[in-house]
C-alpha cells in the first residue's frame, strides 16, 4: 500500500460521521419479538387445539405427531409469508462455531403448469443437508453424504432477511450428532432430571429444573477501510504483527467511558434488530481496551440463549458493515491489550420459581443453596481439565492469562462469606452454620446517599469460574465460541455429580438416617474432596500456578494436549452415564478440534510468511538503502568525520539487517516445520507439531517485525498501525 493511500484511509476513518439509524416509531415492547414465531404468534396462527398440543409438547419435552406437524407448518408458513418471508431454512450449528442454512422456496408444482405455496409437516420436521461437507471427525466419508437436520420445537422459528429460520439439530445417517445443539439438549435433559431429584428433597412439588444462561459478548470494532488494509485481519481475524501503541489501556480511561457517536449508532441499530428477533439485549458499554465493547442480554433458558448468541454474532457482522465497521470477535485481535471473552453466567432454577444458587432466609433454604453450590464445586473439581478443554481453541489460547483475561487453570472463586460458611459446615454438626445473609447494608454517612446493599461476594476478574451471588460466571469462554461447548461440559458434569449425590443420599435414607443429617454429611464429604478447586486469590500470580500444580489441577497450556481431556476415561464414562456423548462422538469431535487447530495456525503462518517476505522486508530494505545512501553522501561531504555524523544511521542500518536476517531465517524454519507437520497423518500429533514448531516461529517473526516498525520511516510503513486501528473518533 502506498503511504499516501494509508494516510488517506486513516484520515477518512478518523473523520467519518455516525451513520443514520432508522428508529421505529413504536416502543420496544411493541416491536419486541415481531419476527419470532413465539407463543403469541402461535396462538394467532394455529387452531386452539393445535396450539395447546404444541405448548404441551414443548413444556413436557414430548415428540409431536405428523398430523400436528402439518398443522403447525401451515400456520408457520402463513405467518412467515405475512411478514415478507419467501424462503425457509433449517438453521443448525455445525462443528465450525458458526451456523449453517440451506434456503428453500415455499413453492411446489400445482399440476397445471404453475406453482402453489406449500410447506408440510414433513419439511418442517426434517431435512437432509450434506453431512460429509461439514466437520465430522471421520464419521462420514465424502461418498457417505446423508445427514439429517431435525426441528427443535423448544426454540422458536424466526425470520432473518426474508427467510423463515427453523432451529434444528444435525445428526449423521447413523445417528451420531454432528452439531452443538443435539448434545446440548441431551446435557440439559440430564441436568433437569438429576437436579430435580435433589431439589425434591426441599420441595416435593418440583417437576423440572431449568438451566439458565446469560452471556456477555465482548468484541472490537475497526473502521472498515483500515480493516481492509490489514491482510492479517481479513484472513485470520487478528493482527499477526504490530507494535503496541504508546497509549492503549494503561490509563484505564476507556472502560465504561463515553461511547463514541459512530459506535452508539451501530449499537442502537443492533439493539433494534435484536429486539425484533426476540433477543433480550439490555446492557452495553465500553470495555477495557480501546475500540472494545460489550453487549449483554437478560438471561434465558440455556438452549434459547445459545441460539440467540449465535444469531447475534451474525447480526453484528451485518449491521457493522452498514456503519463502516468490521466486528472483530477474535479473542485476541491486538497483542498487549485486553482480549475478548464471552462470560457465561450460568444458574439453575426450578419450575416452582426457586433459584437454586441463591441464598435464602431460612436454614432450609440455605441447606438447599449449599447443597447445589457444593455439588457444582465437586463437579468442577472432578472435571476441571474437561471444562478447560471445553473453552480451549487456537484463538482463545492467545487470550487466557493475558491482559484482564482469566488464567488457563480452572478454579472456583466463592468469596469470603461463602468460604467461611463452608468452613463452618465442616467444623460443626449443627445446622445453625447455615445462616447466610443475601446482602448486608453499608452506610457512607452522607444524608443524601441511601444505604448501600452489599452483595455476599466480591468479584474476582482473575477467576475463570466465579460464584457471583446467585449464579456462577464461567469467565474463560472465548468470544468466538459457541456457548454450547462450555454448557455441554458443565451441565453434563453437574448432572453426573448430582445423580451420584442423590444415590448416596438415598442410601443413607434407606439406612434410617434423617434427611438433613444425611445431606450435611454428604456435603461435608464434597467440601473436603473439592477444596483444591477453591481459590479466592490472584489467578495471575506465579505462586498460584505452582500451587495449582501441587493441588493436582490441570495446568497444561498446549491447546492440542488440553483437548485430550475429552477422551480421558473419567470424561468418557461421565458422558456415557449422562447420555450426552458416545465414545465414537467424542473421538470424532476431538479429531475436529485437532484439525481446526492445525488449520487456523496453518492459515496464520501462511499469511504471516507472505506479509513478512512481500510487504515488510521490501519496505525495510528500501528504507535501509536510503540510510546507506545518506551515510555514503555524508562521508563524501565530511570525509571520515561524516561517519560520526551518520552514527545513528549506521546503528539503524545494522539493526535493520539483524531483524531482516532473523525474519528470513524464521520464515524458512516455519515453512519447513509446516511441511514436516503436514506429512503427519495423525491429527493430534500434527496439531501438537503445529503448536510446538510452527506457532513458536511465528512469535520470533513477529518480534522482529514489530522492532522494524519502530525503525522504518512512518511514511513508508505499509500497514495501518495500532495507534491508527485502535482509536475511533
Amino acid at each position: 500500500m502506498s503511504t499516501s493511500l494509508r494516510f488517506k484511509m486513516v484520515a477518512e476513518a478518523f473523520n467519518r460521521k455516525a451513520a443514520p439509524v432508522d428508529i421505529p416509531e413504536k416502543r420496544p415492547d411493541e416491536y419486541y419479538g415481531e419476527l419470532v414465531f413465539n407463543r403469541q404468534k402461535m396462538f394467532e396462527y394455529l387452531p386452539l387445539k393445535v396450539y395447546n398440543a404444541l405448548i404441551n409438547a414443548i413444556e413436557n419435552k414430548k415428540p409431536i405427531g405428523r398430523e400436528l406437524a402439518d398443522s403447525v407448518a401451515d400456520g408457520m408458513r402463513r405467518w412467515a409469508i405475512d411478514n415478507g418471508a419467501r424462503h425457509y431454512t433449517h438453521w443448525f450449528h455445525p462443528l465450525t462455531d458458526g451456523t449453517a442454512e440451506k434456503h428453500e422456496a415455499f413453492v411446489e408444482h400445482n399440476g397445471k403448469g404453475g406453482v402453489v405455496e406449500e410447506f408440510s409437516g414433513k419439511l418442517l420436521m426434517q431435512q437432509e443437508p450434506d453431512a460429509s461437507s461439514f466437520p465430522n471427525g471421520g464419521i462420514r466419508n465424502t461418498f457417505e453424504a446423508r445427514g439429517y437436520s431435525v426441528w427443535d420445537i423448544s426454540s422458536p422459528a424466526f425470520i432473518m432477511e426474508q427467510t423463515l429460520c427453523i432451529p434444528t439439530i444435525f445428526i449423521s445417517y447413523t445417528g451420531e450428532s454432528l452439531d452443538y445443539k443435539a448434545p446440548l439438549l441431551r446435557a440439559l435433559n440430564s441436568v433437569d432430571k438429576a437436579a430435580a431429584a435433589v431439589a425434591r428433597y426441599f420441595d416435593p412439588e418440583v417437576k423440572h429444573v431449568v438451566s439458565y444462561l446469560g452471556w456477555e459478548q465482548e468484541y472490537f470494532l475497526v473502521d472498515e477501510s483500515l480493516y481492509s488494509a490489514r491482510p492479517d485481519l481479513v484472513m485470520t481475524g487478528r493482527t499477526l504483527m504490530g507494535h503496541e501503541s504508546p497509549k492503549n489501556q494503561q490509563l484505564e480511561d476507556h472502560y465504561f467511558g463515553s461511547i463514541p457517536s459512530r459506535v452508539q449508532a451501530f449499537m442502537l441499530e443492533l439493539e433494534i434488530r435484536c429486539h425484533r428477533l426476540g433477543i433480550p439485549v439490555k446492557t452495553r458499554h465500553n470495555e477495557v481496551a480501546p475500540n472494545q465493547f460489550e453487549l449483554a442480554p437478560i438471561y434465558e433458558e440455556t438452549n434459547l440463549a445459545n441460539d440467540h448468541n449465535l444469531l447475534l454474532m451474525s447480526l453484528m457482522t451485518e449491521v457493522a458493515r452498514k456503519h463502516n465497521f468490521r466486528v472483530l470477535l477474535h479473542e485476541k485481535p491486538f497483542a498487549g491489550v485486553n482480549g475478548s471473552g464471552k462470560h457465561n453466567n450460568w444458574s439453575l432454577g426450578t419450575d416452582r420459581g426457586t433459584q437454586l444458587f441463591a441464598p435464602g432466609k431460612t436454614p432450609k433454604d440455605n441447606l438447599q443453596f449449599i447443597t447445589f453450590v457444593v455439588n457444582v464445586m465437586a463437579a468442577v473439581h472432578r472435571h476441571n481439565a474437561l471444562l478447560k478443554a471445553s473453552i480451549m481453541s487456537a484463538t482463545n489460547a492467545h487470550r487466557l492469562g493475558a491482559n484482564e483475561a482469566p488464567p488457563a487453570i480452572i478454579s472456583i472463586f466463592t468469596g469470603s462469606q461463602l468460604a467461611k460458611t463452608l468452613e463452618d459446615i465442616c467444623a460443626s454438626d449443627d445446622s445453625d452454620c447455615l445462616s447466610l445473609q443475601s446482602k448486608s447494608e453499608y452506610s457512607l454517612g452522607l444524608s443524601q446517599i441511601p444505604e448501600i446493599l452489599i452483595d455476599n461476594t466480591d468479584r474476582n476478574r482473575t477467576s475463570p469460574f466465579a460464584f457471583t451471588g446467585n449464579r456462577f460466571e464461567f469467565r474463560a469462554v472465548g468470544s468466538t465460541a459457541n456457548c454450547a461447548s462450555a454448557m455441554i461440559a458443565l451441565n453434563a458434569a453437574v448432572a453426573d455429580q448430582l445423580a451420584d449425590f442423590h444415590i448416596k443420599i438415598e442410601q443413607r435414607l434407606s439406612a434410617g438416617e434423617e434427611l438433613n443429617k444425611a445431606l450435611l454429611a454428604e456435603i461435608r464429604v464434597l467440601i473436603e474432596q473439592s477444596k483444591d478447586i477453591h481459590f479466592d486469590g490472584n489467578g495471575y500470580s506465579d505462586e498460584w500456578k505452582a500451587e495449582a500444580a501441587r493441588r493436582g489441577l490441570d495446568c497444561e497450556t498446549c491447546a492440542p494436549k488440553i483437548f485430550d481431556a475429552y477422551l480421558a476415561p473419567e470424561s468418557v464414562e461421565m458422558f456415557r452415564r449422562t447420555g450426552v456423548f458416545t465414545r465414537v462422538e467424542l473421538e470424532a469431535r476431538n479429531e475436529v478440534k485437532w484439525e481446526m487447530y492445525t488449520k487456523k495456525i496453518q492459515i496464520e503462518a501462511r499469511v504471516l510468511g507472505d506479509l513478512a517476505l512481500n510487504h515488510i522486508i521490501p519496505v525495510a530494505t528500501r528504507y535501509q538503502s536510503m540510510l546507506i545512501d545518506n551515510a555514503v553522501k555524508l562521508k563524501e561531504l565530511f570525509g571520515e568525520r561524516g561517519l560520526d555524523v551518520a552514527a545513528s544511521n549506521l546503528e539503524a542500518i545494522e539493526k535493520i539487517s539483524k531483524h531482516i536476517g532473523i525474519i528470513r531465517t524464521a520464515v524458512r524454519t516455519m515453512v519447513d516445520a509446516r511441511k514436516q507437520a503436514n506429512a503427519i497423518d495423525d491429527e493430534r500429533t500434527k496439531a501438537v507439531a503445529y503448536h510446538d514448531n510452527v506457532a513458536s516461529q511465528m512469535e520470533i517473526i513477529r518480534y522482529s517485525i514489530d522492532k522494524l516498525e519502530l525503525l522504518v520511516d512512518n511514511e513508508m510503513w505499509p500497514l495501518p498501525k495500532y495507534r491508527e486501528l485502535l482509536f475511533i473518533r
